[in-house]
């Protein structure tokens, strides 16, 4: 996966690649633990909670000893192997970050390696990117740094195949601002606000895939405004490709979106007509992985709903939209047969009735919708009507349409909720820019080639 932040033209780019079981980086030579260009390390010691976090940083600094911590500090860095073996060296030894110059390169290892806690954070705040381990905290601190110092908006571009650590880095990047940037106080809970816009984001926009358990179907882009002090203020995220063909469909092995799963297992379920599990629902069975040991969908539910509640959503809004949830959910199980010599019928009204109870039509209307079509001839309006088929087609068109239509409109109401009040002091934009991974699927979307493309 690949993270970028942009200043006067230059790029600077850290990007994780997945190996199986694989993750995290390392040194810079055998005997060259601090990196290049750092000389003496600074004395700093600071004690939080009764732990050095100089004491913490001289040691994590002598474990990296094992390979080439900058790959530019290769003998052969032109050859492929020779690159590949010093990651492959580092890794073993739980070293999952290696730079290319600024580039910061990660192997996922598919565990916790325990080098992202507060303590970690805080050892990497205010130090030069050669003088610790390569990190993507070294990243985050390097582009907030330039931010605040030189008043120039950064970005940060994470990238790379199918279950790289890209949805992590970018969480990663944000608990290291929400920790080590100025707080006077003066913004309230923005930074609460802003770590719990991805538990939300996360349930509407990721999925199981072959590959990932929790991966991101849509990209994702978020700023984080700062004053000229380095406070955060304020956030906006822009979402872009939501991989809408998963909604009506999804392949052997994967799932979903996380949120039919999570709102299925609450017991929240049977007040939006939903009844059973996954299993019974064809929008929510066809991959046949409907459990996925790595997710607990019934706690995630509850994680979930505590956000909403955290960024201000009422319990109104939160209602219609897991009823929204609940009638996408109901429309997979809305069958047509034919009728007549060309026409079609609703096999069985009952998920049908649902639907429109939670959508707030009435069953006829919703029924008219799915089994004509409406053409225009001249001035006047026409209905036909639509075959079996083409109905069913109309179905998976609308539960498409409005799951889209939800997810964009859940992005908007978390802007309001952590958008920047009216200022009148200098602003700086720090954006992080997630976007999902390079993947080949038996059947492919035209997200997933937008993507492949853009990779």
């Amino acid at each position: 996966m690949a993270s970028m932040f942009r200043k006067r033209g230059s790029a600077r780019l850290s990007q994780e690649i997945p190996k199986k079981k694989a993750s995290n980086r390392g040194g810079r030579g055998q005997n060259a633990s601090r990196g290049r260009g750092a000389g003496p390390r600074a004395k700093r010691t600071v004690h939080r909670g009764g732990v050095s976090t100089r004491a913490l940083a001289d040691e994590w600094a002598e474990k990296d000893n094992v390979g080439v911590q900058d790959s530019v500090m290769l003998e052969d860095f032109k050859n492929e192997s020779v690159f590949l073996k010093n990651l492959a060296t580092r890794f073993n030894k739980d070293l999952i970050y290696t730079y290319i110059g600024s580039v910061c390169i990660s192997v996922n290892p598919y565990k916790d390696t325990g080098i992202y806690t507060d303590a970690f954070a805080r050892i990497y705040s205010n130090v030069n990117m050669y003088e610790l381990p390569p990190h993507v905290f070294a990243v985050a601190d390097q582009a907030y740094r330039s931010m605040r110092d030189e008043l120039l908006d950064q970005c940060v571009l994470i990238s790379g195949e199918s279950g790289a650590g890209k949805t992590e880095a970018s969480k990663k990047i944000l608990q290291f601002l929400a920790l080590n940037s100025t707080n006077t106080g003066k913004a309230g809970n923005i930074r609460d606000r802003l770590m719990e816009t991805n538990v939300i984001l996360e349930a509407f926009g990721n999925g199981k895939t072959i590959r990932n358990d929790n991966s991101s179907r849509f990209g994702k882009y978020m700023e984080v405004q700062f004053d000229h002090k380095g406070e955060p203020l304020g956030g906006r995220i822009l979402n872009y490709l939501l991989e809408k063909v998963r909604v009506v469909s999804q392949m052997a092995g994967e799932r979903n979106f996380h949120i039919f799963y999570h709102l299925l297992a609450s017991s929240d379920a049977p007040a939006y007509s939903l009844a059973g599990g996954p299993d019974g629902y064809h929008y929510a069975n066809q991959g046949g992985a409907s459990d996925v040991r790595t997710i607990d969908d019934s706690k995630e539910f509850g994680a979930v709903y505590t956000a909403f509640q955290r960024e201000g959503f009422s319990s109104e809004e939160t209602r219609q939209l897991l009823s929204v949830v609940a009638a996408v959910l109901l429309l997979g199980n809305t069958h047509f047969s034919p009728q007549g010599s060309d026409g079609s019928r609703v096999d069985d009204t009952a998920a049908l009735e649902a639907v429109a109870r939670l959508c707030g039509v009435s069953g006829s209307d919703m029924e008219h919708a799915l089994t004509h079509r409406t053409v225009m001839v001249g001035r006047e309006r026409t209905a036909t009507y639509l075959s079996a088929d083409k109905a069913a087609y109309a179905r998976d068109a609308l539960a498409k349409s409005l799951y889209d239509r939800l997810f964009s409109w859940v992005v908007q109401r978390i802007n309001e909720a952590i958008a920047m009040k009216a200022t009148t002091v200098r602003t700086t934009v720090l954006g992080i820019l997630d976007i999902y991974g390079f993947e080949i699927m038996q059947q492919n979307s035209f997200e997933q080639f937008c993507i492949n493309y853009c990779n």
